[in-house]
């Protein structure tokens, strides 16, 4: 499985673990940055990981800033992108369940790395369980 990540200046350091996890558990990760703390505006990493999941360069995306909360706006403004930010494994696992979420948006500010790693494992082996929810995510692509 291909995973985008991409994440502000606020979310390097656990941008990084993550793709030390997926990595050391045989995923398949594509790295957009940001590459260090200097500040930078989170649209843009939204914008290449969630082109990337919409061409099908990746399976699903990641995205992290401080809050979670800026980038999740920005990748739900590209058709076809939902972006559930999520802060526990309960969220995590429903977004995909519920809203077949194609990318996960995490707050570093907000949650500790043990709690992002779990939920981001929740997340990868979670599949989309409901068809009556199918109904709901037809009217979003509208």
């Amino acid at each position: 499985m291909r995973i985008a990540l991409g994440a502000d200046h606020g979310g390097f350091e656990l941008k990084n673990k993550i793709a030390n996890y997926l990595k050391e558990n045989n995923f398949e990760v594509i790295d957009f940055g940001t590459n260090s703390t200097d500040s930078v505006n989170y649209p843009v990493f939204a914008k290449l990981v969630g082109d990337s999941v919409i061409k099908k360069e990746s399976d699903f995306g990641i995205l992290i800033c401080g809050t979670g909360i800026g980038i999740s706006i920005a990748a739900n403004k590209i058709k076809g992108i939902r972006c559930a930010l999520s802060t526990n494994t309960t969220m995590a696992r429903l977004s995909r369940e519920h809203n077949n979420a194609n990318i996960l948006a995490l707050g570093s500010r907000i949650i500790g790395d043990l709690l992002a790693l779990e939920m981001v494992e929740t997340f990868l082996s979670t599949s989309f369980q409901d068809e009556r929810h199918l109904v709901r995510i037809n009217m979003l692509e509208d």
